[in-house]
């Protein structure tokens, strides 16, 4: 037994490189915004129209690695996905031309939607009462990426280049895809429940379609989903056009960018981990609790990035508080939501209710880019960083209050339904 949970936190290990690298990846494409732009000469709506691109593809291909997530072993798709991270990064490193550039960058949104598989089978390995908590430690691995995606690009793209950058990163996925195809091992679905403690042998769940139905009717998925469309806006904003904005608007030089941005992408890193951690202890005084510390979160975000924003230009200090304040808040929501998910849908299909609530994210969110470069041409960064991310975030707290409303009764029910399941397997 000690083996075996020695060995889930060796699972975390591999994940979290996993998560820190393709993140790292993914996010690069911002800090190096201004080399990209200056290279194939292109506008920010044009280079809004290249991240946007990634997202779409991965947006449209959620629902089929939910489905497949739920249907056949979810380490060796991940393993998968991994090895399509590496060739993809690849070829978006070897094309010369901007449109062959977009498609390039286009294809690496295939593998951006892989995490839902991750996510569950983590949750095959701890519990509900800790898995906000394992959530938010996976999740560090996203700042910390964007932070070592900085550095890159900062002090390593200007001598190297950033092509390189992209091959030595789209190397490190497939060196991955070969740690996980090896190291990590398919968990039953559901081993992890409470009711199923204890039992050598597990019943073998598997995907139907009538389980599948029965995600949508769950009203607390309803105010997720709807959470979820408005929610992501922010982030994209703030990764791929935050970096330019410091540069270009706040007169900040590249030095000052790297010692202002790293402190505080490091306290958006704790974010993480304090949110979940406080919405397990949150959601063991009460049901409802994880929605609430996710609903505290984006409004003291959405408060504290007003009041940085609007900042004078000459107040870098009162800039970096208030931003380290926004930074340690905005990430709350995100372990509890993913928790929140598992907490009120089955095992056997749960890949399939996140990659949902992930593609109706994205489906609105994708065009978030785009549609901060075309403020920012018509206005300014400042403005679409603003009004994008205030609106989203407000917007979100509303929606929470719906959820709080619905999700005791959906977890019930859930847990009525395992109660039922291990007793039969019992009988």
């Amino acid at each position: 037994m000690q083996k075996s949970k020695n060995y889930r936190w060796l699972v975390v290990v591999i994940f979290f490189l996993f998560m820190l690298l393709h993140q790292t990846d993914k996010l690069l494409i911002g800090p190096l915004k201004g080399q990209i732009s200056e290279d194939f000469n292109i506008t920010n709506t044009q280079f809004g129209m290249v991240v946007t691109g990634a997202l779409v593809v991965g947006t449209i291909l959620y629902p089929i690695w939910g489905y497949l997530y739920d249907r056949f072993a979810r380490a060796k798709l991940l393993s998968l996905a991994s090895f399509i991270w590496g060739s993809t990064t690849w070829l978006s490193a070897i094309v010369r031309t901007f449109p062959g550039f977009i498609a390039a960058r286009a294809s690496t949104g295939v593998d951006d939607s892989s995490y839902p598989g991750l996510y569950t089978l983590i949750a095959d390995y701890f519990g509900p009462q800790v898995r906000s908590k394992v959530y938010g430690i996976l999740q560090l691995s996203q700042p910390i990426g964007y932070l070592v995606g900085m550095v890159l690009a900062l002090m390593v793209a200007p001598g190297l280049g950033w092509r390189n950058i992209f091959f030595i990163t789209g190397g490190l996925g497939i060196v991955l895809s070969i740690a996980i195809f090896f190291g990590v091992k398919e968990m039953p679905r559901g081993k992890a429940e409470p009711e199923f403690e204890g039992m050598e042998e597990m019943a073998k769940f598997t995907f139907s379609w009538e389980q599948a139905k029965q995600i949508i009717k769950k009203r607390t998925m309803w105010f997720v989903f709807l959470q979820g469309f408005a929610g992501v806006f922010p982030w994209n904003v703030i990764t791929y056009f935050f970096f330019d904005y410091l540069a270009k608007e706040r007169g900040y030089d590249e030095m000052s960018i790297l010692f202002t941005m790293g402190p505080i992408v490091l306290i958006l890193a704790s974010g993480y981990f304090v949110g979940g951690s406080l919405g397990d202890w949150a959601f063991k005084k009460t049901p409802k609790g994880r929605i609430i510390v996710s609903a505290t979160g984006v409004i003291i975000g959405a408060l504290f990035l007003f009041l940085a924003i609007t900042t004078p230009i000459q107040s870098r200090i009162a800039f970096f508080v208030l931003m380290s304040i926004t930074a340690l808040f905005m990430p709350f929501s995100s372990p509890n939501v993913i928790s929140t998910v598992y907490d009120v849908t089955v095992p056997e299909v749960r890949s399939t209710a996140q990659s949902v609530e992930y593609f109706i994210e994205n489906s609105g969110a994708a065009l978030a880019p785009l549609l901060a470069g075309i403020i920012s041409d018509a206005f300014s960064m400042q403005t679409a960083i603003l009004t994008i991310c205030i609106t989203a975030w407000v917007i979100c707290f509303f929606f929470y209050l719906g959820a709080i409303a619905y999700v005791e009764g959906d977890i019930k029910t859930l847990r009525d339904e395992m109660a039922a399941r291990a007793a039969a397997q019992k009988a």
